[in-house]
Formats: structure tokens, sequence, C-alpha cells
């Protein structure tokens, strides 16, 4: 090959570099500039709405799966049950008309836990930012049926939740998009209940379902 092509080459990967370059930098400002304006939640029933003196920071919404395991019940039987959860799921926000992941949600174990917290072997319900691998682990503390409130619309979903932070931690260079979170809100839910078919002890099965995620943090 050519010095000249050799040399064509390599201009069109530094330009297919930097323009990919730009995009990212481009979305990534526009998330961290999300992250400081305010969101508004929709308004809702006190079981699920945080403490006064708390403001919701961001907001994802999320498309993924719930999974449940069938277990022997006393009775004999078995059933399915979502004990100890495990969710699948990312969140995304809209960057120019166009889907952008900005955080996943999963369960692990708490490596930030809050004094007095002694972390379950099973693991707690975890938020990690895409972009700076900040953490939230939080527990529910508040529940509404899907189907009774304006904000948790639709009925036979999974419930909606508010779950307190029972950790934090810092991504590995510092980034702290997550590592304020107080609460977080599960609204809006979409699929994602128990199946109601008949099962065998040990089969798992994950049920797709959709929500919208608030996150807040304690006002400055």
């Amino acid at each position: 090959m050519s010095n000249k092509l050799i040399q064509l080459a390599s201009n069109i990967a530094w330009g297919r570099l930097f323009v990919a370059s730009l995009v990212f930098a481009s979305a990534f400002g526009t998330i961290s500039v999300a992250s400081a304006q305010t969101v508004t939640p929709p308004t809702t029933p006190t079981e699920i709405t945080p403490s006064e003196g708390n403001t919701a920071f961001l907001v994802g919404h999320a498309l993924g799966s719930q999974g449940y395991t069938c277990l022997p019940t006393s009775g004999g039987g078995t059933s399915w049950t979502i004990n100890p959860a495990r969710p699948e799921a990312t969140l995304f926000t809209s960057v120019f008309g166009q889907p952008l992941e900005i955080i996943t949600h999963f369960t692990s174990i708490n490596e930030g836990p809050k004094e007095g917290i002694v972390p379950p072997v099973s693991g707690n319900a975890t938020w990690q930012s895409s972009f700076d691998s900040s953490r939230v682990w939080a527990k529910a503390t508040g529940t509404v049926v899907a189907g009774t409130d304006e904000s948790c619309p639709n009925t036979g979903s999974i419930p909606c939740l508010l779950l307190e932070s029972i950790g934090n931690k810092k991504g590995p260079v510092g980034g702290r998009l997550l590592a304020n979170t107080t609460f977080v809100q599960r609204l809006n839910t979409n699929g994602g209940a128990a199946p109601t078919s008949n099962c065998s002890v040990g089969q798992t099965q994950l049920v797709p379902y959709t929500a919208d995620y608030y996150f807040y943090h304690q006002d400055q």
C-alpha cells in the first residue's frame, strides 16, 4: 500500500474516532446537565413519596425483566416467588430524540453499606451509572398496587415502590452521579408480575416489564 493510501486510511480512522468522541461528549454533557436540573415526578401516594428535604434529580425509563423462581409452599404445592428479587433492566433517557443508556439495574452485594446496615448475602437492588460506575443500593420501604393510582396505572403489573438508599459508592475514578442518591421511586410499571402458570421446584422465568425510575438526593 502506498504512503498516500496509508495516510488516507489513517485520516479516515481518526476522523471517525473524532466524530464518535464528539457524539459521546455531547451525550455525556447532556446527561450531566440533566442530572443538575430539576426533575418533576408525578404526584404519588404517601406510601411511595420520599420524605421532605429530598428532590428528584434524574429519571430513567427502564426496559428489563423480573426474575422468578418456583419454590415449594407450606401446603405442599409450588408457587412462583420473587424473593430474592432478581431485576435485570437498562434505564434510558432521550438525547436528540434517540434513547441513550444511562443506568443498569440488577442485584448485587452492597459494597458501601450505611452505618448499621448488614448487607444480605443475597444482595440488594442496585443501580449503576453507565457513565461513571457510581452505585446506589436500596431497599423497598413503601409499595402501591398497580392500577390504584395515576402514578401507577397499569393493573396487573408489578407494584410501584419507594426504595430508600442503604448504601452508596463512588465510581472508580470518583464519579458521583448516583453516589448521593437517597431514594429511588419505581413508577408507571407495566408488566413484570409473577407468572400464573403451574411450575416445578427450581424452575425459573423472566417476565418483561417497563417502568420509570426517579432518583432523589438530599436538598443542599
